[in-house]
Formats: C-alpha cells, sequence, structure tokens
C-alpha cells in the first residue's frame, strides 16, 4: 500500500477509497504517505494533517512537489499548535518554518525565539516591522532586532526601531546621526518618550540646515 501510495497518477477515486482502509487509521506513515501524493483530495489531507507530528507537516511545507493547497492546510495545522508547543520545538520550527510560521513566532516577543527567526532566510522585513508596532516588542527584543546584521541596516526597520517608545537610547546614540535632517525633524514629530525627544533636538541643534 506504501509503494502504491507513492504513485503519482492515481485517480482521485482510488485515494478516496484507500482513505477509507483500516490500515490507513492504524498508520501514520501511510496517513502521511496519503497527505503527500498530490492527488488526494484537500479535505482528505485536512483531515489527515492532525495525526501528524510537528515536523513532518514542516517538511510538508518545504517540499518542492507539495501542492498549494497542501502547504497551506499543513500551515495552518501547524499555527494551532504553535501555542501549545515546548520552546525547543517553536527554536527549531522559527529556524525551519514558512515566512508565515516564522512572522507568526516573531509576534510571540519570546526573547529565546528572536535570533533564530531572524536568522531564517524566509523570514519577510514585513514581519519584522508589524512585531516592532505590536504591543509584545521591549527594549530586549527591539535591541535583538537593531544589533543582528541582516536587519540593522535596513532603513525602515530603523525607522520602526527609532519611533518605538521602549527603544534604549543607545540606538538614538548611534543611529541618529546618519539620519538625513528630514528623517529627524519627521522622526521628532512622533516621539513622545521626553529622553528620546532631547536626543532627537541635540542632534538636530548641531546639524547645519540642508
Amino acid at each position: 500500500l506504501l509503494v502504491l501510495l507513492l504513485r503519482r497518477n492515481l485517480p482521485e477515486d482510488l485515494l478516496k477509497a484507500i482513505y477509507h482502509l483500516d490500515p490507513i487509521r492504524d498508520s501514520r506513515t501511510l496517513k502521511l504517505a496519503l497527505v503527500k501524493n498530490p492527488v488526494t483530495p484537500t479535505p482528505i489531507v485536512q483531515t489527515l494533517l492532525p495525526h501528524l507530528h510537528l515536523f513532518e507537516l514542516v517538511d510538508l511545507c518545504c517540499r518542492s512537489g507539495a501542492s498549494t493547497d497542501q502547504r497551506l492546510a499543513a500551515e495552518r495545522t501547524m499555527l494551532l499548535r504553535i501555542e501549545s508547543e515546548p520552546l525547543g520545538n517553536c527554536i527549531t520550527l522559527a529556524r525551519r518554518g514558512t515566512a508565515t510560521m516564522v512572522g507568526e513566532l516573531l509576534n510571540k516577543g519570546e526573547p529565546r525565539l528572536m535570533e533564530p527567526c531572524l536568522n531564517n532566510p524566509r523570514l519577510k522585513e514585513a514581519a519584522s516591522a508589524r512585531f516592532l508596532r505590536g504591543p509584545k516588542a521591549t527594549a530586549e527584543t527591539i535591541s535583538i532586532i537593531a544589533r543582528h546584521p541582516r536587519w540593522q541596516k535596513r532603513p525602515n526597520l530603523r525607522q520602526s526601531v527609532l519611533r518605538h517608545r521602549h527603544t534604549p537610547l543607545i540606538w538614538f546614540t548611534l543611529w541618529l546621526p546618519k539620519l538625513p535632517l528630514r528623517e529627524l525633524r519627521t522622526l521628532l514629530s512622533r516621539q513622545s518618550i521626553p529622553a528620546q525627544q532631547t536626543l532627537i533636538h541635540n542632534e538636530l541643534k548641531q546639524r547645519r540646515p540642508e
């Protein structure tokens, strides 16, 4: 049965019939093979996915032969599991997961997840910016992003870092001298933290009008 399920030219009706066989119910290996077959109907895939291990779902999302429906269904199943997964699994998932998964893990705001998320090549800049605008960004996690070699030079992320009320003052000291005058003025107009405002005012005083 396993060898049969490896074939990619099986008719859909046959796959539906296989799904109802007793061996499928009792074997996770056969469930996985049925899920991986690109012809398996999406409703059957969705029924089987909760029976798979977390990293089997990760592999399904990342394998080149998976259909779009399979990837999306596996991703949705993983998203439902995030909150209940132990930290070690989440760290591994942050390293290996899809862009959507990594963005969700970043949004948890767990400092120990930050580095593996930021190192994942699938992470999008928009996800990092969304985290910086969200309620779970702290001085510690903001600094992790600001120090990261991949993200620290992105102009839009720098702006997001400098606009956050929890950003440590060291990042203003390091980055303000590199900002154009227009951006400094815009930044000042959006600041509400006195200590941050003072640093921007001091930088503006040192500039000649452009």
